[in-house]
């Protein structure tokens, strides 16, 4: 079996070919934290979530970092106008992220280094790429002098007027090239500041990936992936940057960018204030049911996110968890046995969609093709054979991590007050009715149920229990 992956930077899928068998390596550009994150934050999250799943079955170690930008000017502007320390607001929605994600079923990966914590990492690259050539000092000062690399652009593929465009770049009268950018600039007492050669300042935003990318995971590394907002200038930048203090022109094999979430024709961006946040959307809605619609589009194409989308992925849970009724099992129980290699361990269907450059419409199809052969299935061994087919193709998804009666019994968004004790009296109390005869009973307690989103399902093994207004 061969993942392919549409790389970037030459336009097309490719065979993935990882530089050490043994330890492949990826990086992700996280979250700026300054603000609860919008549901278009937590595509990339979910994207390459799957994909760090998809590494797991294939290859034995894979060393996956997801950083945070937390010294940035947003999160000065920010601090500042609720009157709060600059580090206290970054540590708050840090942790507000990471609750976020998590509820999406995003798994830790063990690394989420904060450019806060390796200035010293950040001041070392910048020295030598001032020694090289390739940077220098202005008015306290530092910037990259885009001229100096050869290569520049090669990612992006922008001309020259698309770059100062695209950049949004300050024309300041310090800089060599209207196109040179900020490596370390000044910071006055108010903000945050460290020492340097060139004076008290703070980092640019491209120069804190490279240098932690170098620290966490080498000069060169496999995947590194983002938004495609992200490929210009941010991913060109810190490119440039880190092949010139690298002395390497490899230092990223494979670039991955996910399309962008939109509101109607817009893209989904605080600047334009269409935004819908993972927080407020997890008020009314199951994280599965995020998940689940963020993966109904290929990854790289824009989705359109809508009522319609949350309520089709929530149908579409329902189903999968209906076929799983009966079993007591979760995803991650049946596929720890087939993490880190092979990937044999898998349904085929749905390993062969995601090694096909991340095609996840199509492995939810195969999802749900298992779901509709496990609902006529009769004997007990091709039962176990799909239902633990099912769950292990839902481990590589991040879905049906549950039991299917935490699933269906979960909060309502209905604002049932009846609890799980109190629906299982009623059902008892039904259950003797029926027994006793008494059908209106029986019925009027039905009835009852269904008013508060209980729905009934009676089986050989008694009587099934599910909120149906859930998502």
């Amino acid at each position: 079996m061969e993942l392919t992956l549409h790389n970037t930077l030459s336009g097309r899928k490719e065979v993935f070919r990882p530089i050490d068998r043994q330890r492949v390596t990826m990086y992700v550009c996280g979250p700026t934290v300054y603000g609860h994150v919008h549901i278009g934050n937590g595509r990339p999250a979910v994207v390459f979530d799957v994909l760090y799943r998809v590494l797991q079955a294939l290859y034995p170690n894979v060393v996956y970092a997801c950083n945070v930008t937390d010294v940035d000017d947003k999160i000065n502007r920010q601090a500042l106008a609720n009157g709060e320390p600059i580090e206290a607001l970054a540590e708050r929605f840090t942790r507000a992220y990471n609750e976020d994600i998590a509820a999406l079923g995003v798994l830790e990966t063990g690394l989420q280094p904060r450019a806060t914590e390796h200035i010293a990492e950040i001041v070392e690259m910048i020295g030598e790429l001032i020694e090289k050539g390739f940077a220098y000092e202005a008015e306290g000062h530092v910037l990259f002098h885009v001229p100096a690399d050869p290569g520049y652009g090669s990612l992006s593929g922008r001309s020259l007027e698309d770059m100062l465009d695209g950049a949004r770049v300050e024309v300041a009268p310090y800089k060599r090239d209207p196109k040179d950018f900020v490596l370390w600039k000044p910071s006055t007492p108010e903000l945050p500041g460290w020492a340097s050669p060139w004076g008290r300042g703070r980092p640019g935003w491209h120069i804190e990936c490279s240098a932690m990318i170098r620290k966490h995971l080498g000069t060169s590394i496999d995947i590194h992936g983002g938004g495609s907002d992200l490929t210009f200038p941010h991913h060109e930048n810190e490119s440039a940057q880190s092949r010139s203090a690298n002395d390497s022109a490899d230092y990223v094999r494979y670039w991955l960018h996910n399309g962008m979430l939109t509101m109607g024709e817009e893209k989904m961006s605080k600047s334009l204030g269409n935004i819908v946040t993972i927080d407020g959307l997890r008020e009314r809605h199951a994280g599965e049911t995020l998940r689940y619609a963020l993966l109904s589009g290929q990854y790289r194409s824009p989705l359109a996110w809508s009522d319609a989308l949350l309520e089709q992925a929530r149908r579409s849970l329902d189903a999968l968890y209906q076929a799983l009724r009966g079993s007591g099992a979760s995803a991650s129980e049946v596929a720890s046995a087939h993490r880190h290699g092979p990937a044999s361990g898998f349904p085929e269907p749905v390993i062969l969609a995601l090694l096909d450059d991340l095609n996840t419409p199509a492995a939810l199809a195969a999802m749900h093709g298992i779901a509709a052969e496990l609902n006529k299935a009769s004997g007990e061994a091709e039962t176990i054979r799909l239902r633990r087919a099912l769950l292990a193709g839902g481990w590589l998804l991040g879905l049906l991590d549950q039991t299917p009666d935490a699933w269906f019994q979960g909060p309502s968004a209905s604002g049932s007050a009846l609890e799980p004790k109190a629906i299982q009296q009623l059902i008892d109390e039904r259950t003797a009715a029926r027994r006793g005869r008494d059908f209106a009973t029986a019925d009027r307690i039905r009835h009852e149920l269904a008013k508060s989103g209980i729905e009934l399902e009676d089986t050989r093994e008694g009587t099934l229990w599910k909120r149906v207004t859930r998502s």
